[in-house]
């Protein structure tokens, strides 16, 4: 009977208002909780991927000589404006130094430094176009000699019907290797033979 009263008591510890199942703070219940940490995660992730992923592409970019030359356009503009506006200032200012007429106090930008900088980014410009034109001469040359396709494991939707073996691959190498050496042991044999020549011979 005992034990009968103390299940029917209205104060016990599972109907406790107060209680820990009850409590609208709990551990289950607050917004900040464990739960919601694998969120925050995947988007640190996430940020962290694009961020690596732009820093690639400024690299790839900055080694481009196309899109440093087109970078390079609008400062080269900026400049020629520069020196164009100091020549005007530094002309007008010996033009009343000239005519006795007393100038003003403030000073004139320097011509030279002006134009050396427009200078450096000339030089620049054409770095950047005589890499160019030496990437798109390798490219052709490197279609000449090996216009099939290589097919890779990774993208065999690329694979054309021209496209040669590995082992046709391997073979061309080989071959184009054997020539190489050809041509060098023909030179240095030729060499060889122009340093014998050019030798003083001995007193008969």
């Amino acid at each position: 009977m005992a034990s009968q009263q103390q299940q029917q008591q209205p104060g016990g510890p599972m109907s406790q208002p107060g209680g820990p199942m009850s409590q609208p703070g709990g551990p289950m219940s607050q917004p900040g909780g464990p739960m919601s940490q694998p969120g925050l995660q995947q988007q640190a992730s996430l940020q962290q991927q694009q961020q690596q992923q732009q820093q690639l592409l400024s690299q790839q970019q900055d080694f481009d000589p196309v899109h440093r030359f087109k970078m390079l356009i609008p400062q080269l503009k900026e400049s020629l404006q520069n020196v164009m506006k100091i020549a005007s200032l530094n002309l007008a200012h010996n033009t009343t130094i000239d005519n006795g007429i007393k100038s003003s106090d403030t000073t004139v930008q320097r011509f030279d430094k002006s134009l050396e900088e427009f200078y450096a980014l000339c030089d620049q410009l054409e770095l950047c176009l005589r890499l160019a034109y030496e990437c798109l001469s390798q490219s052709i040359d490197s279609a000449k000699h090996s216009p099939n396709l290589v097919p890779t494991a990774t993208k065999p939707d690329t694979v054309q019907t021209e496209s040669m073996s590995y082992s046709q691959y391997l073979g061309m190498i080989k071959s184009q290797i054997s020539c190489a050496k050809d041509i060098h042991n023909a030179l240095l044999e030729c060499s060889k033979k122009i340093a014998g020549k050019g030798q003083p011979q001995g007193i008969m």
